[in-house]
């Protein structure tokens, strides 16, 4: 396998502002055949995921981005002096998943599921950019479209929406909660 490839897929990673698809890196590097960049991809991977290293390469919005290992957080967030992340409310989080669930969707729409007005809340996501406008209903009053936002997939560690828990899979947490507690 050609290192110098691995070298310079490692730094397209480290140096791309958001997560860099296969899509991307094999069109920066056109020169190279599609099954060497996959190869060397695949070889990285195995190479990052070993406990020897203090950071790691993981799938993340459809892409790859560096990450420090979890198991490391404390010692991290102690050298950097940065508080936890900015906690979502209780309204935000079923906005968030009302959005996530049921996209594209507009207010009336999260409003009427969630039986309460989410304009407030609504404008926090966006701000946050964990949400984002992809257009207008054709319908009266033409309302704003809302879908979750590829920060959104990076905050909750997903690589796709398919990655999102079921109904199922939430019912049986929420059963063995409910064990639990009893």
């Amino acid at each position: 396998m050609n290192n110098r490839l691995k070298t310079i897929i490692e730094a397209l990673i480290f140096i791309s502002q958001k997560p860099l698809t296969l899509e991307k890196i094999k069109d920066v590097l056109e020169e190279f055949p599609s099954k060497d960049i996959d190869q060397a991809i695949e070889e990285l991977l195995q190479s990052f995921s070993s406990n020897e290293r203090g950071i790691q390469i993981i799938p993340s919005a459809g892409g790859y981005i560096f990450a420090t290992k979890p198991e490391d957080d404390r010692w991290i967030r102690r050298l950097l002096m940065i508080e936890r992340k900015n906690k979502l409310s209780l309204a935000a989080l079923e906005t968030l998943s009302t959005i996530a669930y049921h996209q594209p969707i507009t207010l009336s729409e999260i409003s009427a599921l969630r039986d309460t007005d989410s304009s407030h809340t609504l404008k926090t996501l966006l701000h946050k950019k964990l949400i984002k406008i992809v257009g207008r209903k054709k319908s009266p009053g033409r309302p704003l479209i809302y879908r979750t936002s590829d920060k959104f997939l990076t905050y909750f560690g997903l690589n796709s929406l398919s990655e999102l828990p079921t109904q199922e899979e939430i019912s049986k947490i929420m059963e063995e909660g409910e064990d639990i507690k009893e």
